[in-house]
């Protein structure tokens, strides 16, 4: 049984009334009236899927259960398993930075629309190397993966870093160890740039990796890679910077080293061709322009169009519309990319079409 969209709008106007009482004593919120059933249904909403967003999902929970009441659950759990639990029927919505194709939506009867615009960076943990002031390109990235370049002196990556003196010492490699939308990026961008990790190894959420240690969730990357002297990894952006990660600076499509933030990554979203996105079905890496991230990601909702509990799926619409229309501050301050206006009125366009 499909719902009406105007259920949608019926759940977001019940959460205003809490939205005044946001600014009120605490002891005046903690004084509510009763809820009703469909306040108390929507009052838990869980979701799961991509470390990718998880920084940003949880400043979004946190502000929207202060401002309405409602408690959104969030688990970071990589983008297979929030695939896996949306399709098992066990979450209100899954979140994964590796888009599905249409044919995939539509043989499980779930639609996707995007969320917010982030970044991968490889990290580093060498002596003496700070943020951005290590340079690679994408064939040296992936040589590195490749077990190919297996010492940080090697006179390859020193013909890129002029005047930056290496380490001589050996490159540890850490990737993901479970399926991941970061790593579909991630991988998605070397099969672009070099032709030896594209027939070697591709791209996806789960690879087989020809060196390195596995890593669970952006967070488990990031752990390693500081605990481990001369390693390389890669997480979104966040993670970097809460963690105080040295990332590096890469090449561009147009040739041009640039360094990991709002601007590069707006620039790489600049050229995205939504509109002509069937389904959001659009990935980003490698993008076009002088100042466009090499390794720019989109995270995206899956959500069903026919639900089992129309009120719930409600519920979690009206939460991603309150992100859209009230959370994109918080995206900017976290370093990811909010959506374009004419990106989020195409979200809101699909939303009337496919959810009713």
């Amino acid at each position: 049984m499909k719902y009406p969209f105007a259920i949608l709008a019926a759940s977001f106007i019940l959460a205003l009334p809490a939205c005044n009482k946001a600014d009120a004593p605490t002891g005046a919120r903690q004084a509510t009236a009763p809820a009703t059933a469909g306040e108390h249904v929507a009052a838990e909403i869980t979701g799961a899927g991509a470390s990718f967003i998880y920084p940003l999902m949880s400043k979004w929970s946190s502000d929207y259960h202060r401002a309405t009441g409602h408690q959104v659950n969030y688990q970071s759990i990589g983008s297979g398993g929030g695939v896996a639990q949306i399709k098992a029927g066990t979450v209100d919505f899954g979140s994964t930075d590796k888009p599905l194709p249409p044919g995939e939506l539509a043989a499980a009867g779930l639609g996707q629309f995007p969320s917010a615009i982030g970044g991968v960076v490889p990290v580093v943990n060498l002596a003496g190397i700070d943020a951005g002031k290590l340079r690679l390109t994408g064939p040296l990235l992936a040589d590195i993966f490749l077990g190919k370049l297996t010492q940080w002196n090697d006179p390859a990556i020193a013909a890129v870093n002029p005047g930056v003196i290496l380490p001589a010492g050996k490159i540890s490699v850490v990737h993901r160890s479970d399926g991941s939308g970061t790593t579909f990026n991630f991988a998605s961008y070397l099969s672009k740039v070099s032709p030896a990790w594209k027939s070697a190894v591709g791209e996806g959420t789960a690879l087989e990796w020809p060196t390195g240690v596995g890593g669970k969730g952006n967070e488990g990357v990031a752990a390693y890679v500081k605990q481990i002297k001369g390693s390389i990894g890669y997480v979104e952006l966040a993670f970097a910077l809460q963690n105080s990660m040295a990332y590096t600076a890469l090449q561009n499509a147009a040739g041009q080293f640039v360094l990991p933030s709002d601007e590069s990554f707006s620039a790489a979203a600049a050229s995205a061709d939504w509109a002509s996105a069937q389904d959001f079905h659009l990935v980003m890496t490698n993008a076009p322009g002088e100042k466009s991230w090499p390794i720019t990601a989109t995270n995206f909702i899956l959500m069903y169009k026919q639900p089992r509990d129309p009120q719930r799926s409600a519920a979690a619409l009206a939460f991603f519309l309150w992100s859209l229309d009230h959370g994109q501050a918080q995206a900017a301050s976290l370093d990811y990319v909010p959506l374009p206006p004419s990106l989020v009125a195409q979200v809101k366009a699909y939303w009337a079409k496919e959810f009713k």
